[in-house]
C-alpha cells in the first residue's frame, strides 16, 4: 500500500510544477521567483527545495510536463484508429495546434533553449518527439503510403522541419494564419513522396 507521507510528497511536487508552469508562462524564467512558486503551490520554500535542487531543476520539471501533454496527445493519435496517413495527419494538426499553447510556446520554445542550453534543450526534444516522427514515417512507408525513402534521414528532416514550425509559429505576430500556412507546406511536402495513385486526404489535417 502506498503511505501517506509518499502520496503527499508527490501532491506537492505536482503542485510546486503546476504553479511554475503558470508563473514561467505568465513572467518567464527571469521574472519569476521561487518564493512566488512556493506561495501559488501553498508549499513552504524548504517543501521546494526537497524537491528540487533550484531554479534551474523547476524549469526542467516545468518544460517535461509541457513536452508530456504534447507527446501524450500526439501518442494517442499516432496509436489510434485510422490509416496511417489518416494518422500521420491527424498527429501533424495536433503538434501545430500545440504550438499554439502558450505554455508551450513561452516554456518549451522560447524560455528552454536559454535556460537548459540549446544541445540539451534540442536533446530533450528529440527524446520526447523524435521517436514519434520515426515511428509515423515507418508506418507510412511500410503500409506502402508513401514512397521507400531513407526513414531516418528522412524522419530527420521533418523532424527539423516541425522544430522550425513550432518557432516561426510562436515568433509570429499572427500565430494561427502562420500556423495554418505551415501546416499546408508540410501536407504537401508529405504529398510529394506519396505514392503513385494514392489520393491527397487533406481534409483530415484541418
Amino acid at each position: 500500500m502506498r503511505s501517506r507521507r509518499l502520496d503527499y510528497s508527490e501532491s506537492t511536487r505536482s503542485a510546486l510544477v503546476e504553479s511554475a508552469v503558470e508563473l514561467f508562462t505568465k513572467r518567464g524564467y527571469a521574472g519569476t521567483s521561487l518564493d512566488e512558486v512556493a506561495k501559488r503551490a501553498r508549499v513552504t520554500k524548504g517543501a521546494l527545495y526537497h524537491h528540487f535542487s533550484g531554479k534551474q531543476a523547476l524549469f526542467e520539471a516545468a518544460f517535461e510536463s509541457v513536452e508530456s501533454l504534447v507527446y501524450d496527445r500526439l501518442e494517442k493519435i499516432m496509436t489510434g484508429p485510422g490509416t496511417p496517413w489518416e494518422r500521420a495527419l491527424g498527429g501533424l494538426n495536433t503538434f501545430i495546434r500545440s504550438c499554439l499553447d502558450p505554455a508551450y510556446q513561452r516554456i518549451a520554445i522560447h524560455e528552454a533553449p536559454v535556460v537548459m542550453g540549446w544541445e540539451r534543450w534540442r536533446e530533450a526534444e528529440e527524446q520526447c518527439s523524435f521517436g514519434l516522427v520515426r515511428s509515423a514515417l515507418q508506418s507510412l512507408v511500410d503500409a506502402g503510403e508513401v514512397e521507400p525513402v531513407p526513414v531516418d534521414v528522412t524522419a530527420r528532416l521533418l523532424f527539423g522541419a516541425l522544430s522550425s514550425a513550432a518557432t516561426e509559429i510562436a515568433s509570429a505576430t499572427d500565430p494561427k494564419k502562420v500556423s495554418g500556412e505551415i501546416q499546408d507546406v508540410i501536407v504537401r511536402m508529405l504529398l510529394r513522396i506519396r505514392q503513385p495513385g494514392d489520393t491527397g486526404e487533406q481534409s483530415a489535417a484541418s
